[in-house]
């Protein structure tokens, strides 16, 4: 009974070894295809950050921040459509003495507190009235702009599914003239990703007015936004069996 389940056992071996060494003769094809889309993005990010500081109390500088955070918040919620995915939250909160160093001597400069919230909105057209509004009511820093796509795995998706249709006729195109034809898949790498092709822009511009007396007044700031579009990459890089 032993003597039958080693013969078996080898016999399984070796048919596998068979295999494996005719798996390794056959040809393959290796191709690599693209395929790319520019979306305009439909989701704003926007971090701003309120900055307050006191020469003598932490205490001071950390109610004064309270203050105009609460305002700046209040105003951008008021601004934003939660029902739509919208929301704001805090992304740092910092307070810290800051020093003055002169040699091995140091010496209390003043208190500094900073909170910075990220709006992330669907709302686009009204990011310039957010970033007004915030600078109004007191907030002293646009840290960061970024753009987006609420429908990025769709179209991350849709694009692979084209690049590797493409890989698979290039590969067809290529074999026949040999002639052969593809037999299978050896191997598939896919990838996707995305970036904003124009870099997000604002900016605070101010306009003088003189008046009829020439007394000079001051415009309110408006802020011009940039959003341009998210480009979208997918490359796939495929072997595929001939014979």
């Amino acid at each position: 009974m032993k003597k039958i389940i080693l013969a078996a056992l080898i016999l399984t071996i070796g048919a596998c070894s068979v295999q494996a060494v005719a798996e390794m003769e056959k040809g393959f094809i290796s191709v690599n295809t693209t395929a790319n889309a520019e979306i305009a993005p439909d989701i704003a990010e926007i971090s701003i950050a309120i900055r307050t500081e006191d020469a003598k109390s932490m205490q001071k500088a950390t109610l004064q921040n309270k203050e105009i955070s609460d305002k700046v918040i209040a105003a951008l919620k008021s601004m934003i459509n939660t029902s739509n995915g919208d929301y704001i939250k805090t992304s740092d909160f910092n307070a810290s003495p800051i020093y003055n160093y002169n040699g091995n001597k140091r010496t209390l400069d003043k208190y500094q507190v900073s909170n910075s919230v990220i709006v992330h909105t669907k709302n686009i057209d009204k990011v310039g009235a957010m970033i007004d509004k915030s600078i109004t009511l007191g907030a002293t820093n646009v840290n960061s702009l970024n753009f987006s796509l609420s429908s990025y795995e769709k179209q991350c998706n849709d694009l692979i599914t084209l690049a590797a249709n493409r890989a698979k006729d290039r590969a067809n195109a290529a074999v026949k003239t040999i002639p052969s034809t593809i037999a299978g898949i050896k191997h598939m790498d896919v990838n996707c990703s995305a970036n904003n092709s124009y870099r997000p822009q604002y900016r605070m511009m101010k306009a003088n007015m003189v008046m009829a007396d020439g007394a000079a007044s001051q415009e309110a700031a408006s802020t011009t936004i940039e959003e341009g579009v998210v480009k979208i990459y997918a490359n796939v890089s495929a072997s595929y069996y001939v014979k």
